[in-house]
């Protein structure tokens, strides 16, 4: 059976003397986002949305969360981590086992060598454009670990939150959270920018 991870995107909003904002976050390195994250196993998409909700932004209530719509999307050229992958420095599971790369990333592929693929990750020092790579991994994973397709479920989250701006901490990051007028948003990085057309149709349905 062909493997397919499940991702979802969290549109949160909440309404301020009758205008409606969403909540968006400040990348240190990597642009202006909307919380998403992975389903892990064993998890739908409806409760992996509120758990990245929460890790997200810190927020703890949710008035409401609804699924708004989906996505596929079939990778050329890449893969996506469906179980975290041990990286071999050979294509034998015998060889040195130096990294692992944990569920839901995406990296490229280089070459297959029977049962195994050897796939790169790498991470410039910004995004979506950077000056260099800063970090990078090349091995060989096993290709039972590897998924070449994507679900993506889209919900709508209500809140009542009082914070305008405020910080967390996740993944080694300091991630900054504001809300945003849906009228004047500012530019979201790609291709979380087409999201939008997900959100922005169920809310002219509900006008």
């Amino acid at each position: 059976m062909e493997k397919v991870l499940g991702k979802v995107t969290c549109f949160i909003t909440r309404k301020i003397d009758n205008k409606l904002e969403l909540l968006l976050i400040q990348h240190p390195s990597a642009g202006i986002q909307i919380p998403a994250g992975t389903v892990e196993i064993n998890e739908d998409s409806y409760q992996a949305a509120i758990r990245e909700a929460i890790e997200e932004t810190g927020l703890k209530e949710f008035v409401k969360c609804k699924a708004i719509g989906s996505q596929e999307q079939n990778l050329e050229g890449k893969y996506i981590i469906f179980n975290n992958a041990k990286i071999y420095s050979k294509p034998d599971t015998s060889s040195f086992q130096w990294a692992e790369i944990r569920r839901g990333i995406t990296v490229l592929h280089e070459r297959k060598h029977g049962e195994f693929v050897q796939i790169s990750y790498k991470e410039g020092d910004k995004y979506p454009e950077p000056n260099y790579i800063s970090y990078q991994i090349t091995g060989w994973v096993e290709e039972t670990n590897l998924a070449i397709k994507i679900t993506r479920q889209f919900y709508h989250l209500q809140s009542n939150s009082e914070f305008n701006e405020w910080e967390i901490e996740t993944d080694n990051h300091t991630f900054k959270l504001f809300w945003s007028q849906l009228d004047n948003l500012p530019q979201i990085v790609s291709p979380q920018n087409e999201w939008l057309d997900y959100f922005l149709k169920e809310m002219n349905n509900l006008i």
